[in-house]
């Protein structure tokens, strides 16, 4: 007579997940591997050798590589935080210029392994833009915001086209010039582009 299995099956939400420490572990060599070989030729395999992991615990947490790319980039510099400096010259500076900035390399180097496929992987670019640019460009117009609230602005400013040209300016010098920017860079360019747009002129 066959014995009778005690052994109770795990049910589909009963798995063990994916957290803690452990996830950031995988975060961590996703963005390794992603900095190494960039996001087109990132596999869940790639990840899970360099995270000493199986593909089955990954797909456990994350359907593909989108899902867990975009984890990964989020989760690589915490929470984004609006600075107040009390001027939109110190604000721009230090978000621009502090650690997830246009002077972080790691920051930076990142961004550049997933350039590629935001022309290429139409999934990978909607999710990159809504959960990773996007909280950023409300980080970026929430300082232009805070500076029109406290009278800085001009009148008739259009912030869409404002906000973002900071990082814009920094970007193509960086990638089309190949003239990485640093703090006297990012200043300059506040100091003699974005202020100068921006600004309420002083009365006499």
């Amino acid at each position: 007579m066959t014995p009778i299995s005690t052994a109770v099956p795990h049910a589909e939400g009963s798995r063990p997940r994916v957290e803690g420490d452990r996830e950031q572990e995988i975060f961590d060599a996703t963005l390794q591997v992603l900095e190494e070989v960039g996001y087109d030729r990132l596999t869940m395999d790639a990840v899970a050798e360099a995270a000493r992991a199986s593909k089955a615990t990954l797909y456990r947490r994350w359907n593909g590589k989108v899902a867990l790319v975009i984890d990964a980039l989020q989760s690589a510099k915490g929470p984004l935080e609006v600075p107040d400096t009390g001027t939109l010259r110190g604000d721009l500076l230090a978000t621009f210029c502090g650690v997830g900035g246009l002077t972080d390399h790691s920051a930076v180097a990142t961004f550049a392994s997933v350039l590629t496929a935001i022309s290429r992987d139409a999934e990978f670019a909607t999710a990159f833009r809504e959960k990773f640019i996007a909280p950023r460009a409300a980080v970026g117009r929430a300082i232009f915001e805070r500076a029109r609230d406290r009278g800085e602005l001009r009148e008739g400013l259009d912030l869409d086209l404002l906000a973002p040209a900071l990082a814009g300016i920094c970007l193509h010098r960086m990638f089309l010039m190949g003239l990485p920017p640093d703090q006297d860079v990012i200043a300059r360019v506040v100091d003699q582009i974005i202020l100068p747009a921006s600004l309420r002129p002083a009365t006499a």
